[in-house]
C-alpha cells in the first residue's frame, strides 16, 4: 500500500484527469472515482504511461451507500486517503421555474451531498496525520445564472460546505478549501485543465499559517 493516496471523485478527461496527473507526478497513488468503467480503464492507461500508479473505482456519487462502500474499498486496497478532491457536478441547464423539485434534489445529491459523504469517509483517518480536502466550486456560487439555477444552488452549497468544514477541521490539521472556477474549463489557455490543476497542488502545498479557504480562479 502507498503512503500517499489522492482520491479524485469525478475524474473526466479534463480537470479531473489533470489533477490526478499533477498529484501523481509528485508521488501520489491516485484513486479515481467515476461512473463509467471503460473511461476509468483509459485513464489508468494514461497515468500508467506517465509512471503514475492509479486504480479506478466505478461509482455513482448520488448513491450514498455505494459511495461509502467505494471509500471502504479504497482504504482496504490502497490505504488511507491523504488528499481528497471532489470534482463532480450535475450541470443541468434549466431555469428555476422549469426545474422540478425532484430534479433539484437529484442534482443537490451530486453537487453537495456526495461531497459531504466523501469527506465524512476520509476525515477519521486524516485526523491521525493531517490531510487536504479540496472541493471544485464555480463562479455560479458568486453570481448565480438563471439558465443554470440548480447548478448555481449546488455551487453555492459546495462553497458554504467548504468554508464551514475549513473552520471545523483546521484544528485537526486538515486543510479544506474550494477552488471557485469563474469560467468554462478549456475555453482558452488560461482555463486549460493543466493550469487549473496546478492550483490544487499549490493549495495542498501551503503551510498551515498560510492556508487559504478559497481560491477564486478567474
Amino acid at each position: 500500500m502507498s503512503e500517499n493516496i489522492c482520491a479524485v471523485v469525478g475524474v473526466g478527461s479534463g480537470l479531473g484527469l489533470a489533477i490526478a496527473e499533477v498529484f501523481g507526478r509528485h508521488g501520489y497513488s491516485i484513486a479515481m472515482l467515476a461512473r463509467r468503467p471503460e473511461a476509468l480503464t483509459e485513464y489508468e492507461k494514461t497515468l500508467q504511461s506517465a509512471n503514475i500508479q492509479s486504480r479506478g473505482f466505478s461509482v455513482d456519487v448520488a448513491d450514498t451507500t455505494s459511495l461509502v462502500n467505494t471509500f471502504n474499498q479504497i482504504e482496504q486496497t490502497m490505504g488511507a486517503v491523504n488528499v481528497l478532491i471532489y470534482n463532480t457536478a450535475a450541470p443541468r441547464q434549466s431555469k428555476g421555474m422549469t426545474t422540478t423539485a425532484m430534479e433539484l434534489i437529484q442534482d443537490f445529491q451530486v453537487n453537495v451531498v456526495g461531497a459531504l459523504t466523501s469527506v465524512q469517509q476520509v476525515v477519521p483517518q486524516m485526523k491521525a496525520r493531517g490531510g487536504t480536502i479540496l472541493l471544485t466550486g464555480g463562479g455560479f456560487a458568486l453570481s448565480p445564472y438563471p439558465d443554470f439555477t440548480s447548478l448555481s444552488i449546488g455551487k453555492a452549497g459546495i462553497r458554504s460546505l467548504a468554508l464551514s468544514l475549513a473552520q471545523e477541521l483546521r484544528g485537526d490539521n486538515i486543510h479544506v478549501a474550494t477552488v471557485t472556477v469563474c469560467g468554462t474549463i478549456g475555453q482558452d489557455e488560461h482555463f486549460a485543465p493543466d493550469a487549473i490543476a496546478q492550483v490544487y497542488w499549490d493549495l495542498h502545498s501551503q503551510e498551515q499559517a498560510a492556508w487559504q479557504q478559497e481560491y477564486v480562479y478567474k
